[in-house]
């Protein structure tokens, strides 16, 4: 079971993901429909190849008991009749993702599905180019490697907590190649940023007082105290000051993260780089 809490404190809705499979498909809805709620407090609880009624039970209870809901995506009929039939005798709000689209296409091919979790994860051309973004993403993250930026069919370009690594990995599962650098006033960033085609860098810049936040919940995370210099007014300002100098010396476009999921930001890097 995968947890992720996104925001402090108690989460304002907790979301079980239940799959006969690997739950990507779930998961990738829930982050969709979550999306919509930015900013909110959320658990994303992943529950994956479950394969009896037992499972099912366990994740009802976890459910009842932390007053969430459920998302399934299970192909197996006797499986989605059980969390059917659990979850409303225990109160729990369950919503069935692929069943009804499963039965509709049923009468309408006119023969049962083949009813076998993870079809959609066979290990064909395009599975085998993802793992080699995913790879690609983690090996060039934060500018641990240069020679990446020449590599990659996406440079993203940013201070500290504007979301370059989930981005990187988000579109790394749309099979893009993506390096990310970070633009830090002492450090000289990267010969190559300035001799590759612009139209593949996106720089990420953010508000002020919105990454003052997001940093001031790191040092927390982290166990220090939110007056450290990196989250101070005047060294944001500094930061995002030297980062639009560089920005504009490379011509690259420019998407402000402020207020925006990974999932709607990536979505405006996709139409960029396609246009």
């Amino acid at each position: 079971m995968n947890n992720e809490v996104t925001g402090s404190g108690q989460p304002d809705v907790v979301i079980y993901v239940v799959s006969d499979s690997a739950g990507d498909t779930g998961e990738l809805v829930v982050r969709a429909a979550i999306a919509q709620f930015h900013p909110v407090r959320y658990d994303i609880r992943r529950t994956s190849f479950i394969q009896d009624e037992g499972a099912i039970e366990r994740v009802i209870k976890l459910a009842k008991q932390y007053h969430a809901i459920i998302l399934y995506t299970l192909v197996i009929p006797h499986l989605r009749e059980c969390i059917s039939r659990m979850s409303k005798e225990n109160g729990v709000v369950a919503i069935d993702l692929l069943g009804p689209l499963i039965d509709s296409l049923e009468k309408k091919i006119g023969r049962p599905s083949r009813h076998e979790p993870g079809l959609n994860h066979v290990l064909d051309a395009d599975y085998f180019r993802k793992v080699e973004a995913v790879e690609f993403a983690v090996r060039y993250d934060d500018a641990k490697d240069t020679s990446g930026v020449n590599k990659a069919d996406i440079v993203l370009v940013g201070v500290s907590r504007t979301s370059k690594t989930p981005l990187s990995m988000y579109l790394a599962h749309r099979k893009f190649k993506v390096a990310n650098v970070p633009l830090v006033p002492e450090i000289k960033p990267p010969d190559e940023l300035f001799t590759i085609p612009k139209k593949k860098i996106i720089g990420l810049t953010i508000g002020t007082h919105y990454l003052n936040v997001i940093r001031k919940e790191r040092l927390k995370a982290l166990g220090l105290p939110d007056s450290a210099s990196y989250a101070t007014t005047e060294r944001i300002e500094r930061e995002l000051a030297y980062a639009g100098d560089i920005m504009k010396r490379i011509g690259c476009v420019v998407i402000d993260v402020s207020h925006r999921a990974v999932e709607e930001t990536a979505s405006l890097i996709m139409e960029h780089i396609r246009q």
